[in-house]
């Protein structure tokens, strides 16, 4: 069974072992992201109902935890790499605030919006595509975002499992190739859900 991490359910439970892997200075700016990112997500719930915090703080697991990431803007990327997709805030915004890096890290994995006589689908298809271009620091902010993602797949609904696997199979998984780690992750989980394949 694929390994999920969903022990950080709130700033307290990551503190202590972010203080253990990171340096000091490196904590306080991803305690100051998370505060931000509360912020602006406000009671925005995931689909499975759970306040968006929780996912957030699970990609941030997966990344220190799991695949080892230690460089600072890719965990506050990961932190804030929703907040220009799903809320008012703007890449300026994060720039003025966490850097100009940062802010780009979150620019590559936030999906664009929708324009008049474009179809959702195919916008969506297009960023996916596009991921295969982004630098390695981005796609560890992506990486660790769809494991949160996909690790609890099963609570989804069938068609959505589906679906959501597929693309996961076709566009992000070819990502993984270059991180040993989430390569590893990845192919186990497509052995726990092989019967979508």
């Amino acid at each position: 069974m694929t390994e999920v991490f969903t022990s950080w359910k709130s700033w307290q439970d990551a503190a202590r072992p972010l203080a253990a892997a990171l340096p000091g200075e490196a904590v306080e700016v991803l305690e100051e992201a998370v505060a931000f990112a509360v912020l602006q997500h406000g009671d925005q719930l995931r689909p499975t109902g759970v306040p968006y915090l929780e996912h957030l703080l699970e990609a941030l697991e997966i990344a220190v935890v799991g695949a080892q990431v230690r460089d600072p803007d890719v965990l506050v990327a990961i932190v804030l790499h929703d907040v220009v997709e799903d809320t008012p805030c703007t890449r300026a915004e994060i720039a003025e605030r966490f850097g100009e890096h940062v802010a780009e890290l979150v620019a590559w994995v936030t999906k664009p919006g929708v324009a008049a006589g474009q179809g959702k689908a195919a916008v969506k298809a297009a960023y996916l595509r596009a991921l295969a271009s982004a630098p390695p620091q981005a796609v560890l902010v992506k990486l660790a975002d769809r494991v949160s993602n996909v690790q609890e797949l099963h609570r989804m609904p069938v068609e959505f499992q589906r679906r959501y696997h597929r693309e996961t199979v076709e566009h992000i998984v070819p990502l993984a190739a270059s991180s040993p780690w989430f390569a590893r992750w990845f192919a186990g989980w497509r052995d726990d859900y092989r019967a979508f394949e």
